[in-house]
């Protein structure tokens, strides 16, 4: 049964990523076809890049980017939960995907975005990203808008026809990160 981590994208103070990666996360649990866990990039505590040999070299050598890199290579696919900034994803997470490569690296992504147009403009930065990883990145995705899944802007509160967004999206993710245990394993 593939691990699946449900990956809270925002460090902002005040932010609604928490509520929606729990909303993700709750409905992902009720499943019984793959192991999820929700991973808030804020307990990693993450400075900006500060290993000094590439991540794609694997020689990591300070305590935060070791315990983060152990933390990725546990799962076999991911589910980001993104919010939108300037037409791209967080800086944090950003920073958190650029610490580590061969952690991510064949395995499956879905995506679950938020933003004044749902969040869309992220995610397509992101799935560049995850090529560049070596992710499959699947082709549904929950893109969440401000102004109709959230009260007052700041509220989560989602219409209900995302909770068929959020099974497909997922169905897609643990279909993926099964299909690629071959490759992981070679």
């Amino acid at each position: 049964m593939p691990k699946i981590a449900v990956i809270v994208g925002s460090t902002r103070p005040g932010r609604v990523g928490e509520s929606v990666a729990r909303w993700v996360f709750d409905i992902a649990r009720q499943r019984g076809d793959a192991e999820f866990e929700l991973v808030d990039i804020a307990d990693f505590k993450l400075p900006h890049l500060d290993e000094e040999i590439p991540p794609a070299a694997g020689h990591y050598s300070r305590p935060h980017t070791l315990a983060w890199a152990e933390k990725i290579r546990s799962f076999d696919g991911f589910v980001f939960v993104t919010p939108e900034y300037n037409h791209s994803t967080s800086g944090a997470l950003k920073n958190a995907i650029d610490f580590l490569f061969a952690e991510w690296n064949d395995k499956a992504a879905g995506f679950v975005s938020y933003g004044s147009v749902g969040g869309a403009r992220a995610v397509e930065h992101l799935r560049l990203v995850m090529a560049e990883l070596k992710v499959a990145t699947v082709r549904a995705q929950v893109a969440l808008s401000l102004a109709t899944d959230f009260v007052n802007y700041t509220r989560f509160a989602p219409a209900d026809y995302h909770l068929a967004e959020v099974d497909t999206m997922l169905d897609q993710v643990v279909t993926w990160s099964n299909a690629l245990a071959p490759v992981r394993a070679a």
